[in-house]
């Protein structure tokens, strides 16, 4: 059991931290930090986004999904598609030289995907992911149990 846990732990952290560092790498040729990948990733993917989707496609707390929303649009690499104070609910799209980069992030993101997974087959790919999707579900139940132990 102390082996399953120890494995589990390392690993996933270990994924985490070497996924952290490939997008800071990446970005860091844009100027951009890695929580900007998910963003520029899923509005080129989806054409235009909420924040509030953004925040759970990217699953990452508003405030994180805010400040590279901000960030971006700074830089000139997304805008609202309506302007209104409530701009969480307002559509985002990547401007013209938003698409050029995300592009690109997104070419980078199937490069990674393919080189990281690809001495798997597709059978091994998909029990991994179903197996991962299992051991997230099992998390997100735990940790519900324990909100409701608390209230």
């Amino acid at each position: 059991m102390e082996e399953r846990f120890e494995m589990f732990t390392v690993l996933m952290a270990k994924i985490r931290r070497n996924l952290q560092r490939v997008k800071t790498e990446e970005m860091a040729e844009y100027n951009l930090k890695s929580p900007h990948v998910s963003c520029l990733y899923y509005l080129y993917t989806h054409g235009s986004l909420t924040a509030t989707e953004l925040c759970e496609i990217c699953y990452e707390d508003k405030a994180a999904i805010s400040r590279s929303i901000l960030q971006l649009e700074k830089l000139g690499y997304v805008e609202y598609r309506e302007n209104t104070k409530k701009r969480y609910r307002a559509d985002i799209i990547l401007t013209e030289k938003g698409r050029e980069i995300a592009e690109c992030v997104a070419k980078k993101v199937n490069y990674y995907m393919d080189k990281i997974g690809g001495e798997l087959s597709e059978k091994e790919r998909l029990i991994f992911y179903k197996s991962l999707s299992t051991i997230s579900k099992n998390l997100d139940a735990v940790c519900c149990g324990y909100e409701m132990d608390i209230v």
